[in-house]
């Protein structure tokens, strides 16, 4: 079995298309202009100003006059109110700044603190015997060539470290 079909195509469909191709054609190429680098402005010289001339005082001399501050404005209700909202915002303001400065000081000892816990070296027991020992070693470098001589030091560690053995189990 086989499947065929057709395809038909209208003359005012080609019709379009090659308008479509020839409205392209029609269309004039934009001609390029080569740029041409523009010399930088010369920096405009300003003239000279005339000086003004100083006023001359007047025949009795210059007098000044005492500036007097304007009398206060009077004052609106709701301008009355913005400034108390504006007191009370910045005494909250204030108290927030003291608690920020006390917790920050806390924060900063609890840190040193933990510090200091956790690098601390834990308590270390003192090794038992040492005396003893470091009089078995004596004896040992004193009598090298007769180590018998050393042997009641000897025996006073062995007591030592069995003494301390029981004492840990």
């Amino acid at each position: 079995m086989e499947d065929t079909f057709s395809i038909q195509i209208s003359s005012s469909l080609v019709d379009k298309l090659v308008g479509v191709e020839q409205s392209k054609q029609k269309r004039k190429a934009k001609k390029v202009k080569p740029k041409v680098p523009e010399p930088p402005p010369q920096p405009k010289l300003k003239e000279p100003q005339p000086v003004p001339a100083v006023p001359t005082p007047p025949p009795g001399g210059w007098r000044f006059l005492p500036v007097v501050p304007p009398p206060p404005q009077t004052t609106s209700p709701e301008v009355d109110a913005i400034r108390s909202v504006l007191q009370e915002s910045e005494k909250v303001l204030e108290k927030l700044e003291k608690q920020e400065a006390n917790m920050a000081h806390e924060v900063t000892q609890r840190a040193k603190e933990l510090h200091d816990k956790e690098f601390k070296l834990p308590y270390q027991k003192p090794m038992p015997c040492l005396s003893e020992k470091d009089a078995c070693l004596d004896c040992y470098k004193r009598h090298a060539k007769d180590p018998l001589k050393c042997a009641s030091v000897v025996n006073a560690f062995s007591e030592c470290a069995h003494k301390a053995r029981q004492e840990v189990s």
